[in-house]
């Protein structure tokens, strides 16, 4: 990872966008936050946290390997489910003292939902172009 970007080798069409990239460093995080849990959150708010990112980059790259843009639209509209689903996860996480309010989970969650939203709305326009 440099400059936080994902490095890929030979990357597919949607490695190389940066919501997914972003989506990435988000599961990552994911993880990383959550290993820190007490250990009878493992099959609760961990497994729910960590299914939640995942679904996010997931969703993005099977969108984009779709034939059109209102399937990739599709996708991306259950990729931001997803993202709202972790949203609101962090928030319990540290409402239950398990992170800080102020985790950096949260720049990552806004990030991402910045570039889903602004990627959804490209797609948008060119699905209403003639």
């Amino acid at each position: 990872m440099a400059n936080g970007k994902l490095q890929v080798a030979n990357p597919k069409p949607h490695q190389r966008l940066e919501v997914w990239q972003q989506a990435m460093l988000l599961v990552k995080e994911t993880y990383s936050a959550t290993a820190g849990f007490p250990k009878e959150e493992m099959f609760g708010l961990v497994s729910q946290m960590r299914r939640a990112a995942v679904s996010i980059p997931s969703n993005i790259a099977e969108g984009a390997a779709r034939e059109g843009d209102k399937e990739y639209l599709h996708f991306l509209s259950i990729a931001r489910g997803s993202l709202s689903e972790l949203d609101t996860q962090v928030h319990i996480a540290a409402m239950l003292g398990y992170m800080a309010a102020d985790h950096q989970l949260n720049d990552l969650v806004d990030r991402v939902g910045r570039l889903l939203g602004g990627f959804s709305k490209k797609l948008k326009t060119d699905v209403t172009k003639p």
